[in-house]
């Protein structure tokens, strides 16, 4: 049922070889090591985090080609993590493909760290770009994707925002700027859970109907379940040729907190917090049995 950390020194293809079950059996397991690491640090993003979880795990072992051993291989597919609060989602990914050591991961919210509470394009390998402050990533995206053009590389950039995230207008000059520039090498992914750090997305600022308003601007729009493994490979296997002229935007309907019950019941209450010691031990064997349930009838 898991997945088998690659070697290093292998490019990492995309298309490679992960079922759904298998892809959903890494969730969880991104999951639990996220409950370690905040638990270690103190306080975390887990709710946004765990809305993502599938999507990070259909991208990194699935579909994004990477060459953990040249982080800066020229020719890899970009991913540039919008959210940027998510990133403790990231580190046991980036660490299980040989990009940091496994013990980086016990450092997590430490002064000095290379891997903190948001990605730094600076201090970790593998990390396209910074972020931090919201909605700058499918900017900067467009950028690479226009670059790649520009060059004749057919690799792609994804772009991985939260529903919040598109309160900034920032970021649809770049929906704008995309389609004009034909970039179909573009693919964004908006991790629509429905809420801010706040409450309900809509309750700010209404940003639906999602589909409706990418496509206005130019992209090909493909909506579907975030948290389901099989819709995930489907709508990645099904990405039109990188030198195609639509940009492509993923709408990921997610659950925030998905997976930990009690966080998908209160998701207002979980955007950034911690698990005292009885709720981590209920949260744990949830996915813990669910990963069982799941070997068990595989």
């Amino acid at each position: 049922m898991t997945l088998t950390p690659q070697t290093a020194g292998t490019v990492l293809e995309r298309g490679r070889c992960a079922d759904p079950a298998q892809l959903a059996h890494r969730a969880d397991w991104l999951r639990l090591r996220v409950i370690e690491m905040i638990d270690r640090a103190g306080l975390g993003h887990y709710s946004s985090t765990f809305s993502c979880a599938e999507i990070l795990a259909a991208l990194y072992y699935h579909a994004l080609r990477l060459d953990p051993a040249d982080p800066d291989w020229p020719d890899r597919d970009r991913f540039l993590l919008g959210k940027g609060h998510a990133a403790v989602g990231l580190w046991p990914i980036l660490a299980d493909l040989g990009y940091l050591p496994t013990e980086a991961l016990d450092t997590f919210g430490y002064l000095g760290s290379r891997v903190g509470d948001h990605p730094d394009m600076r201090t970790t390998p593998g990390v396209d770009f910074s972020s931090g402050s919201l909605g700058h990533n499918l900017s900067v995206g467009l950028g690479m994707a226009y670059a790649a053009r520009l060059r004749g590389s057919d690799h792609r950039t994804f772009v991985l925002t939260g529903d919040g995230e598109l309160h900034e207008g920032q970021v649809w000059e770049a929906a704008a700027a995309a389609s004009h520039y034909r970039l179909g090498n573009l693919v964004a992914i908006v991790d629509a859970n429905g809420f801010i750090g706040s409450g309900p997305t809509d309750e700010l600022l209404g940003i639906e109907p999602l589909a409706q308003r990418f496509a206005a601007f130019g992209w090909r729009v493909v909506e579907l379940d975030g948290n389901d493994t099989g819709a995930l490979i489907e709508a990645l296997d099904t990405l039109p040729d990188p030198g195609s002229e639509s940009p492509v935007c993923l709408i990921a309907r997610t659950v925030k907190g998905k997976g930990v019950r009690l966080m998908e019941e209160s998701p207002r209450a979980w955007h950034v917090g911690y698990l005292d010691s009885g709720q981590r031990a209920d949260a744990v064997a949830e996915i813990t049995m669910r990963m069982r349930e799941r070997e068990a009838g595989a």
